[in-house]
């Protein structure tokens, strides 16, 4: 069993509150689980450290649906129930089109499954959905308005603007999708600290309820999770590591993903068109005509088949039944679950091979692990029972399978963002599409064409690699690539897409040899920069040029001013310093050796230096040489959104903003214009109201909101905002003198009681205050005869105002101008209350006079001075001395001994990531 709403808001306080609390002005971020079929939301906050945030609805989870008709956009369950007769103008399973040409076969798959949709190729290849004559929408300005309602959902919960985020990702995601996912970020105002893989958010979920039990031993766990189109399943491995990221080494705990499998069609909305076929089915053989030729019946079924998906979890037998299906004609038909896992059951089987890439993934490591579930449709009875015969025990539900994912991103959103601590937990995870460089090179006159892996699979990342060219003297093309996709199933591959990433273009690289070119200058290729960054997003970070000169200490003093300031410029470009590397890999590349005189030539030198003159000959010293490579790189599959897209699309969501704004506006003010005339038409016929206004005020309003209710039922709801705004303006304008007449008329007695309240406890403590002044007890003169009569004159004045002004109040009708109102009353009681407190405050701080102290006394305490003195003398004389006589004995503190008196050593242990860098062969 999982834990409970209750004890996990604990367990997270706890957690986020291990190490310093959260900045007060540290700004809110949010997670955002978006699946297929439904996003979640977890947000961090000051306060708040992590929790769900609530829909409109005041639910946990959203349908990732968008609806747009007759210019109302809705979000969530409005647009499913739009969905439902308007298909067409409702959008839905949007992930699956991201980062796809149009004849992707998963674009093909959704155009055959939703008939109704017009989509076509855009310009970049992409698929673009045809709304309406004048509108198109790409799949990333559609994704990015659910993004955006999903932040205007945290913003509204929490009041305060949200900017920064991390969303979760499918972890068969290649580079196209994940950059479009990001580019739909971008176009809803979120910056992405982080795409994170679904799988690995939910190890992180898992990890942080048991950093007690991580420990320099590994142990691992087996992720299962079958989502609404996919499954996916995760062995990760926990562990502690000793990292160096602020400085100094530390011991934390790692989670780190080791064995990935995935099925991208495997999931629980496969399941439920099964079982909408067999619905269909059974509609048909019934005589009930044509369904299929209906989008809104062909809806209908699909919520039904959904529905009767979920029942069937945990019953063997329903009912699916819909009124007017179709021609006014209901629909009814048991549906037992022998039948439903009959439909689906060719898909148990892939169950178990998901798990088995997974573990086969790991080359051996995982042993012992314990399979745990994730993913709303994991809970179907006949995935439990594949699961169990595949790992040989019944799969563990020990976290909540649809808000893990959700709960373990914003764990590592609170970790990213500025102004938050939270317990460390290391993440390494893991690549599923190895990345090659693939160039040509002259061999012997023809070109041969090289491959060099970059990044192999289930390499950790975030990492940065570094490719090396050292047989190249003039400026050339590489081009990243897809590496060997071997270790993924044939079905799989076809939904990769091209295998074709980037072209680079490299010019300059003549002129860079020739510039570092000498005797003493050895070169040492070109190098090429990579990283894999958090989001598995590759990035060409730069390209540079490096030799190595070796120079004395003669030479380098000769060296120029300006080459100095160009060898400075150059390591801006570079990023070894940041690359923590092996031994560079030079493959069959063979070192050069140097000739059979040289070598004896040097052999001689040594040893006339070891014989005569070893301190006047300078030492040798290897200075680093780089020159920045100028490169242009181009995307050779999917195009990204070029500025000027995304500045067009960034103006169409912005439109819509602006329209639904107004509509909100409108809808508002229509509404509190509507509440406003029925609660003034109730209250003026209360004789309460009523007695509070004159009758041609009453008669007055009660026409004026006959009118302003006329209107509204018979054109008023085609008017602006400004014009119910305006009629709302008339209509308190009128009402108000009267409401507010019976509010002070309501609220009167209750201020009248508390204030003669008041003025019995004043005259109280004024009875006790005069016993407290010089004439009354010289030993505790409190108080002065003026304070006492400053306050004795407020009471009595206050005391006869009250008195007056509620005989004149009585006198006048309920109609009439108030004379005694309620902030009057407040006024006074606020005077009185000040003087009372004044001489409160004085007797809290007073204290009684000391006696006058006799002679003796005085001498005593002379004597006791005079003798701590003559004490505390003698005392610095004989330290003193002690000082003089050990200051030769002075120890020297040695660099250990620096670190425990709170010194530091001058070199760290550095911490290597074991960042292999691969050369050309």
């Amino acid at each position: 069993m999982g834990l409970n709403n209750k004890m996990y808001g604990l367990l997270c306080v706890v957690l986020l509150s291990l190490l310093p609390s959260q900045n007060a002005d540290a700004a809110a971020v949010i997670s955002i689980d978006f699946g297929s079929e439904w996003m979640k939301i977890g947000i961090v906050s000051p306060g708040v450290p992590m929790e769900i945030v609530l829909n409109k609805e005041s639910k946990r989870k959203t349908n990732a649906v968008l609806a747009l008709r007759d210019g109302v956009r809705t979000f969530g369950e409005d647009a499913v129930t739009v969905g439902v007769r308007f298909p067409k103008n409702t959008y839905k399973y949007l992930l699956d089109l991201l980062g796809k040409s149009y004849d992707h076969p998963l674009v093909k798959a959704y155009r055959e499954r939703y008939p109704y949709y017009d989509i076509e190729a855009s310009d970049r290849g992409t698929p673009v959905f045809i709304h309406d004559e004048n509108t198109k929408f790409t799949p990333e300005e559609l994704v990015a308005q659910l993004l955006a309602k999903a932040k205007e959902f945290a913003e509204i919960s929490h009041g305060q603007p949200i900017t920064e985020c991390v969303i979760t990702v499918p972890g068969y995601f290649n580079q196209a999708e994940r950059r479009a996912l990001k580019d739909a970020a971008a176009l809803a105002g979120l910056n992405v600290l982080q795409l994170i893989n679904d799988y690995t958010a939910i190890g992180i979920n898992y990890g942080i309820f048991r950093r007690k039990e991580i420990n320099d031993t590994p142990w691992y766990t087996l992720f299962f999770d079958m989502g609404a189109v996919s499954t996916k399943a995760a062995l990760v491995e926990y562990k502690t590591v000793k990292i160096k990221e602020k400085g100094y080494v530390e011991t934390v705990p790692q989670l780190q993903v080791i064995g990935v499998g995935f099925d991208r069609t495997l999931g629980g909305f496969e399941m439920t068109l099964r079982l909408r076929e067999h619905l269909i089915k059974a509609w048909e053989a019934n005589g009930g005509g044509n369904v299929r030729a209906s989008p809104r019946a062909m809806e209908k079924l699909l919520r039904e088949a959904e529905r009767l998906k979920i029942v069937l979890s945990a019953n063997t037998e329903h009912y699916a039944q819909i009124e007017n299906l179709m021609d006014d004609k209901d629909f009814k038909v048991l549906v037992t679950r022998a039948e439903f896992e009959e439909l689906c059951s060719d898909l148990w089987a892939r169950v178990s091979g998901v798990v088995q890439r997974a573990v086969a993934a790991a080359s051996g490591s995982g042993g012992g692990a314990k399979l745990v579930l994730a993913g709303g449709a994991s809970r179907t009875p006949a995935v439990h029972e594949a699961l169990r015969k595949t790992v040989g025990h019944d799969p563990a539900r020990s976290i909540n399978a649809d808000e893990a994912a959700t709960m373990g991103a914003v764990y590592r959103a609170a970790s990213l963002a500025t102004g938050y601590k939270v317990a460390p937990l290391n993440v390494r995870d893991a690549v599923l599409l190895p990345i090659q460089v693939v160039f040509t090179r002259n061999v012997d006159g023809t070109d041969k064409l090289i491959k060099r892996t970059l990044f192999g699979p289930m390499n950790p990342y975030p990492q940065k690699k570094v490719i090396t060219f050292n047989k190249h003297t003039d400026d050339f093309t590489f081009y990243v690539n897809y590496a060997e996709l071997d270790h993924i199933p044939s079905t799989e591959l076809n939904y990769v897409g091209t295998l074709n990433l980037s072209q680079v273009v490299l010019t300059g690289v003549r002129d860079a040899l020739s510039k570092h070119s000498g005797e003493n200058i050895e070169h040492k290729g070109i190098k090429a920069h990579f990283n894999m960054d958090d989001s598995g997003i590759l990035n060409l970070v730069n390209v540079e040029f490096v030799a190595e000169k070796t120079v004395t200490e003669e030479d380098e003093d000769k060296d120029s001013t300006l080459s100095k300031i160009g060898s400075t410029i150059s390591k801006l470009f570079s990023s070894d310093s940041e690359t923590p590397e092996k031994a560079e890999e030079k493959g069959d590349e063979k070192p050069k050796e140097p000739e059979k005189n040289e070598t004896k030539a040097n052999e001689t030198t040594t040893d006339k230096q070891n014989a005569t003159d070893t301190e006047t000959k300078p030492k040798p010293k290897v200075v680093v040489l780089k020159e920045p490579i100028k490169n242009e790189e181009q995307v050779l599959n999917l195009q990204p959104l070029s500025p000027e897209q995304f500045k067009t699309s960034k103006s169409k969501i912005k439109e819509l903003n602006v329209i639904d704004k107004k509509r909100i506006e409108r809808e508002t003010a229509l509404n509190n214009l509507e509440a406003f005339v029925v609660d003034a038409q109730m209250k003026v016929d209360m004789e309460e109201y009523a007695e509070c206004g004159t009758a041609e005020q009453i008669e007055e309003i009660k026409k004026l909101c006959s009118e302003i209710s006329e209107w509204l039922y018979e054109e008023g709801y085609e008017a602006e905002t400004e014009t119910y705004e305006a009629k709302l303006t008339l209509l308190k304008d009128k009402t108000n003198p009267i409401f507010y007449k019976h509010w002070e008329h309501r609220e009167r007695p209750d201020a009248v009681a508390a204030i003669r309240s008041m003025l019995n406890s004043s005259q109280e403590f004024l009875k006790m205050a005069k016993n407290y002044t010089k004439e009354a007890n010289s030993e505790r003169d409190v108080f002065t005869d003026v304070e006492i009569g400053v306050l004795e004159k407020k009471i009595d004045e206050t005391e006869s105002w009250l008195n007056k002004s509620i005989e004149e109040q009585n006198q006048l009708k309920k109609n009439d101008d108030i004379k005694l109102t309620v902030d009057s009353i407040r006024e006074k009681m606020s005077n009185l209350d000040r003087e009372v407190k004044y001489l409160v405050n004085k007797m809290k701080i007073w204290r009684p006079k000391k006696p006058a102290k006799k002679e003796s006394d005085n001498k005593t305490e002379n004597i006791i001075e005079t003798e701590i003195n003559e004490a505390e003398q003698k005392e610095k004389v004989e330290d003193g001395k002690e000082k003089t006589e050990n200051q030769d004995e002075k120890p020297e503190i040695s660099s250990e001994q620096m670190v425990d008196t709170g010194g530091e050593k001058e070199e760290m242990p550095q911490i290597s990531d074991g960042t292999p860098e691969h050369s050309e062969l």
